[in-house]
């Protein structure tokens, strides 16, 4: 069975566009016919980009761990397009190796800083122009959030909390705007095949599988569904 999405006239935000998992989500919607806003500190022309930018992907470089820049960065995209249908959390990262007693707390900020401020303030200012369009939000939460483990529990909490916080903007935007959340567990990307070279590479579930689930959960065929935090990690 093979399933296919049309947004054409539609404009899709998509955060960490320029890493793996972000990437194949921008691909994803410009291949559906969708106009994309690519967001990420790294520009596609980077050694570490792996976004083919351009052909219905305009990229808008942004700090979005800074307020500012992402209220500057949502304003100029509605305007560019004119609209906002869609918000993809995708900016976020994995550290971890260390119990709690030793470690910084400077890898507690950055992790709360990339994996759940950036959620927040992308749907923050997202917000407003996607009840205009009763559009819709994925973020990306973690398998893992679900119960505490030893030596990432600073990622494992900031993962949670890209979970509940979805919750709360389902159950507050009630007939406006869906949030759902994706959760996966290892996912297939070099920098994952390079950290865990002796692991089944064919039980990870690859990004553009996980971008599929992102954009059913934006499309029509997900209008009743808000709230949810949908596992995407197969057999990982």
């Amino acid at each position: 069975m093979t399933v296919s999405f049309d947004f054409s006239d539609r404009v899709a935000v998509v955060t960490g566009a320029s890493g793996a998992l972000g990437s194949a989500v921008a691909e994803a919607f410009r291949d559906a016919g969708a106009t994309v806003a690519a967001c990420d500190v790294v520009e596609p022309s980077s050694d570490d980009a792996r976004l083919d930018a351009g052909d219905g992907i305009e990229f808008y470089k942004a700090d979005f761990t800074d307020e500012d820049a992402v209220s500057e960065t949502m304003a100029r995209i509605a305007d560019d397009h004119g609209r906002i249908d869609y918000l993809a959390n995708i900016a976020g990262t994995w550290r971890g190796g260390s119990p709690i007693e030793e470690t910084e707390v400077d890898t507690f900020d950055f992790l709360f800083d990339v994996n759940l401020k950036t959620m927040f303030l992308a749907s923050k200012h997202a917000i407003p122009h996607l009840k205009d369009e009763e559009g819709a939000i994925v973020s990306v939460s973690a398998r893992s959030s679900l119960e505490g483990g030893e030596g990432d529990g600073i990622y494992r909490a900031s993962k949670a909390g890209v979970r509940l916080l979805t919750e709360t903007i389902a159950e507050e935007n009630k007939g406006t705007v869906r949030a759902n959340a994706v959760m996966p567990s290892v996912i297939d990307t070099p920098q994952n095949r390079e950290m865990m070279e002796d692991a089944d590479f064919d039980r990870w579930v690859k990004p553009e599988e996980i971008a599929r689930v992102v954009m059913f959960l934006c499309s029509d065929g997900a209008a009743v569904t808000s709230g949810a935090a949908v596992p995407v990690y197969g057999e990982a």
